[in-house]
Protein backbone atom coordinates (compact mmCIF):
# COMPACT_ATOMS: atom_id res chain seq x y z
CA UNK A 1 0.00 0.00 0.00
CA UNK A 2 1.20 2.99 -0.81
CA UNK A 3 -0.03 6.45 1.63
CA UNK A 4 0.35 10.05 0.94
CA UNK A 5 0.41 12.63 3.24
CA UNK A 6 -0.03 16.25 2.17
CA UNK A 7 0.59 18.96 5.11
CA UNK A 8 2.15 22.15 5.24
CA UNK A 9 4.30 20.51 8.89
CA UNK A 10 5.89 17.91 7.65
CA UNK A 11 8.16 17.53 10.78
CA UNK A 12 5.19 16.51 12.68
CA UNK A 13 5.20 13.29 10.54
CA UNK A 14 9.34 12.57 10.76
CA UNK A 15 9.01 9.89 13.66
CA UNK A 16 5.77 8.19 14.07
CA UNK A 17 6.45 5.62 10.85
CA UNK A 18 9.85 5.24 12.03
CA UNK A 19 9.36 2.93 14.86
CA UNK A 20 7.54 -0.22 15.78
CA UNK A 21 5.04 -2.18 13.37
CA UNK A 22 5.14 0.76 11.03
CA UNK A 23 8.62 0.65 10.30
CA UNK A 24 8.53 -3.29 9.99
CA UNK A 25 5.85 -3.05 7.77
CA UNK A 26 7.70 -0.83 5.70
CA UNK A 27 10.86 -2.70 5.74
CA UNK A 28 8.79 -5.84 4.65
CA UNK A 29 7.80 -3.38 1.40
CA UNK A 30 4.56 -3.75 2.52
CA UNK A 31 3.39 -0.02 3.39
CA UNK A 32 5.09 3.31 1.39
CA UNK A 33 4.14 6.48 3.57
CA UNK A 34 5.40 9.62 1.39
CA UNK A 35 4.99 13.08 3.59
CA UNK A 36 4.91 16.05 0.95
CA UNK A 37 5.73 19.16 1.82
CA UNK A 38 2.30 21.27 0.65
CA UNK A 39 4.79 24.11 0.08
CA UNK A 40 6.30 22.44 -2.63
CA UNK A 41 3.46 23.84 -4.38
CA UNK A 42 3.22 27.28 -2.96
CA UNK A 43 2.04 30.57 -4.91
CA UNK A 44 4.87 33.15 -5.32
CA UNK A 45 8.65 33.30 -4.33
CA UNK A 46 7.37 32.85 -0.72
CA UNK A 47 5.48 29.76 -1.49
CA UNK A 48 2.44 31.13 -0.06
CA UNK A 49 -0.41 28.55 1.02
CA UNK A 50 -2.77 30.58 3.25
CA UNK A 51 -4.48 33.26 3.12
CA UNK A 52 -7.39 35.23 4.73
CA UNK A 53 -10.57 34.09 4.07
CA UNK A 54 -13.34 36.02 2.21
CA UNK A 55 -16.11 37.80 4.60
CA UNK A 56 -13.75 38.02 7.00
CA UNK A 57 -13.08 36.00 10.43
CA UNK A 58 -10.22 34.88 12.51
CA UNK A 59 -7.90 32.66 10.81
CA UNK A 60 -6.26 31.69 7.48
CA UNK A 61 -7.56 29.48 5.22
CA UNK A 62 -5.24 27.14 2.79
CA UNK A 63 -5.78 27.83 -0.50
CA UNK A 64 -6.96 26.16 -3.55
CA UNK A 65 -4.39 26.90 -5.83
CA UNK A 66 -1.68 24.95 -4.37
CA UNK A 67 -3.93 22.21 -2.94
CA UNK A 68 -5.56 21.57 -6.58
CA UNK A 69 -1.59 21.61 -8.44
CA UNK A 70 -0.40 18.96 -5.54
CA UNK A 71 -3.31 16.69 -6.23
CA UNK A 72 -3.08 16.61 -9.48
CA UNK A 73 0.85 15.98 -10.02
CA UNK A 74 0.32 13.64 -6.96
CA UNK A 75 -2.58 12.10 -9.06
CA UNK A 76 -0.28 11.80 -11.91
CA UNK A 77 1.75 9.21 -10.52
CA UNK A 78 -0.81 7.01 -8.62
CA UNK A 79 -4.39 6.49 -9.11
CA UNK A 80 -5.98 6.73 -5.25
CA UNK A 81 -8.76 4.66 -4.09
CA UNK A 82 -9.72 7.43 -1.50
CA UNK A 83 -8.57 11.12 -1.06
CA UNK A 84 -8.82 11.72 2.67
CA UNK A 85 -9.35 15.24 3.98
CA UNK A 86 -8.82 15.13 8.05
CA UNK A 87 -11.25 17.46 9.57
CA UNK A 88 -13.09 17.26 13.03
CA UNK A 89 -16.33 17.56 11.08
CA UNK A 90 -15.68 14.31 9.18
CA UNK A 91 -16.65 10.85 9.43
CA UNK A 92 -15.45 9.46 12.69
CA UNK A 93 -12.70 7.01 12.61
CA UNK A 94 -13.95 3.63 13.70
CA UNK A 95 -12.69 0.08 13.63
CA UNK A 96 -14.73 -0.72 10.64
CA UNK A 97 -13.53 1.71 8.77
CA UNK A 98 -9.87 1.46 8.80
CA UNK A 99 -10.79 -2.68 8.27
CA UNK A 100 -12.54 -1.10 4.91
CA UNK A 101 -9.18 1.00 4.63
CA UNK A 102 -6.62 -1.54 4.83
CA UNK A 103 -7.68 -3.07 1.47
CA UNK A 104 -6.59 -0.11 -0.57
CA UNK A 105 -3.82 0.05 -2.36
CA UNK A 106 -3.26 3.69 -2.75
CA UNK A 107 -4.34 6.72 -0.53
CA UNK A 108 -3.88 10.64 -0.27
CA UNK A 109 -4.47 12.36 2.86
CA UNK A 110 -4.92 16.10 3.16
CA UNK A 111 -3.91 17.66 6.27
CA UNK A 112 -5.65 20.75 7.65
CA UNK A 113 -3.83 23.69 8.91
CA UNK A 114 -4.72 27.60 10.14
CA UNK A 115 -8.87 27.46 9.95
CA UNK A 116 -8.76 25.00 7.16
CA UNK A 117 -8.75 24.47 3.64
CA UNK A 118 -10.92 25.81 0.85
CA UNK A 119 -14.54 24.29 0.76
CA UNK A 120 -13.72 23.51 -3.43
CA UNK A 121 -11.03 21.27 -2.76
CA UNK A 122 -13.75 19.46 -0.56
CA UNK A 123 -16.63 19.54 -3.20
CA UNK A 124 -14.63 18.48 -6.26
CA UNK A 125 -11.41 16.64 -5.09
CA UNK A 126 -11.69 15.04 -1.55
CA UNK A 127 -13.84 11.74 -1.65
CA UNK A 128 -13.50 11.24 2.09
CA UNK A 129 -13.66 12.76 5.57
CA UNK A 130 -12.45 11.79 8.63
CA UNK A 131 -12.03 12.30 12.18
CA UNK A 132 -10.57 11.19 14.77
CA UNK A 133 -12.68 12.76 17.53
CA UNK A 134 -15.11 15.55 17.90
CA UNK A 135 -12.12 18.32 19.42
CA UNK A 136 -9.82 20.80 16.85
CA UNK A 137 -5.99 19.91 16.72
CA UNK A 138 -3.80 22.25 15.47
CA UNK A 139 -3.42 20.67 12.70
CA UNK A 140 -4.50 17.46 10.84
CA UNK A 141 -0.59 15.87 10.90
CA UNK A 142 -1.22 14.22 14.14
CA UNK A 143 -4.88 12.85 13.25
CA UNK A 144 -3.14 11.46 9.61
CA UNK A 145 -0.54 9.26 11.70
CA UNK A 146 -3.54 8.21 14.20
CA UNK A 147 -4.78 7.27 10.58
CA UNK A 148 -1.97 5.94 9.22
CA UNK A 149 -1.76 3.69 12.13
CA UNK A 150 -4.77 2.19 12.70
CA UNK A 151 -4.62 1.40 8.85
CA UNK A 152 -1.59 0.55 8.49
CA UNK A 153 -1.74 -2.59 11.25
CA UNK A 154 -4.26 -4.23 9.33
CA UNK A 155 -2.85 -4.65 6.21
CA UNK A 156 -1.81 -8.53 5.55
CA UNK A 157 1.72 -9.90 6.58
CA UNK A 158 2.42 -6.41 8.69
CA UNK A 159 1.51 -8.04 12.00
CA UNK A 160 3.91 -11.25 13.04
CA UNK A 161 0.29 -13.26 13.98
CA UNK A 162 -2.41 -11.82 11.64
CA UNK A 163 -4.79 -13.46 14.03
CA UNK A 164 -3.63 -10.90 16.59
CA UNK A 165 -5.99 -8.03 14.52
CA UNK A 166 -9.20 -9.84 15.06
CA UNK A 167 -9.18 -10.15 18.83
CA UNK A 168 -8.53 -6.26 19.48
CA UNK A 169 -11.12 -3.88 20.72
CA UNK A 170 -13.91 -2.78 18.15
CA UNK A 171 -13.90 -5.89 15.78
CA UNK A 172 -17.28 -7.06 15.69
CA UNK A 173 -18.26 -4.51 18.12
CA UNK A 174 -17.39 -5.44 20.95
CA UNK A 175 -14.28 -4.32 23.34
CA UNK A 176 -11.55 -6.93 23.80
CA UNK A 177 -11.59 -9.02 26.97
CA UNK A 178 -9.47 -8.80 30.04
CA UNK A 179 -5.43 -9.83 29.41
CA UNK A 180 -2.22 -11.29 31.55
CA UNK A 181 0.76 -12.31 31.72
CA UNK A 182 3.49 -13.97 33.89
CA UNK A 183 3.49 -14.12 36.40
CA UNK A 184 0.42 -15.86 37.41
CA UNK A 185 0.08 -14.48 41.66
CA UNK A 186 1.79 -11.06 42.23
CA UNK A 187 1.13 -9.81 45.39
CA UNK A 188 -1.54 -11.64 46.15
CA UNK A 189 -2.85 -10.63 42.49
CA UNK A 190 -4.34 -13.64 40.59
CA UNK A 191 -4.76 -14.56 37.11
CA UNK A 192 -8.03 -16.46 37.05
CA UNK A 193 -8.04 -20.20 37.09
CA UNK A 194 -9.04 -20.70 33.46
CA UNK A 195 -6.38 -19.19 31.56
CA UNK A 196 -4.13 -21.66 33.13
CA UNK A 197 -6.05 -24.74 32.38
CA UNK A 198 -5.15 -25.64 28.98
CA UNK A 199 -8.35 -25.70 28.08
CA UNK A 200 -9.12 -23.91 24.68
CA UNK A 201 -12.85 -24.19 24.25
CA UNK A 202 -13.23 -22.74 27.91
CA UNK A 203 -10.70 -20.01 27.66
CA UNK A 204 -12.73 -18.99 24.47
CA UNK A 205 -15.69 -19.20 26.14
CA UNK A 206 -14.08 -17.58 29.20
CA UNK A 207 -13.14 -14.36 26.67
CA UNK A 208 -16.73 -14.26 24.96
CA UNK A 209 -17.94 -13.75 28.14
CA UNK A 210 -15.39 -11.14 29.51
CA UNK A 211 -15.77 -8.90 26.44
CA UNK A 212 -19.49 -8.94 26.58
CA UNK A 213 -19.42 -7.62 30.27
CA UNK A 214 -16.26 -5.24 29.34
CA UNK A 215 -18.27 -4.09 26.75
CA UNK A 216 -21.80 -3.50 28.73
CA UNK A 217 -19.69 -1.95 31.27
CA UNK A 218 -17.74 0.66 29.01
CA UNK A 219 -19.41 0.98 26.00
CA UNK A 220 -22.96 -0.08 26.26
CA UNK A 221 -23.55 1.73 22.99
CA UNK A 222 -21.72 -0.64 21.07
CA UNK A 223 -24.35 -3.57 21.81
CA UNK A 224 -27.32 -1.40 20.58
Amino acid sequence: MYIDILCAVPSLLESPFQHSILKRASDRNLLNVNVIDLRKYGIGKHHQIDDYQYGGGAGMVMMVEPLYNAITDLKKKRTYDHIIYMTPDGQQLDQSRANGLSLAENLLIICGHYKGIDQRIRDHLVTLEISIGDYVLSGGELAAAVLVDAVGRLIPGVLNDESSALFDSYQDDMLAPPIYTRPATFKGWTVPDVLLSGDDAAIASWRDEQAFKHTQRQRPDLLD
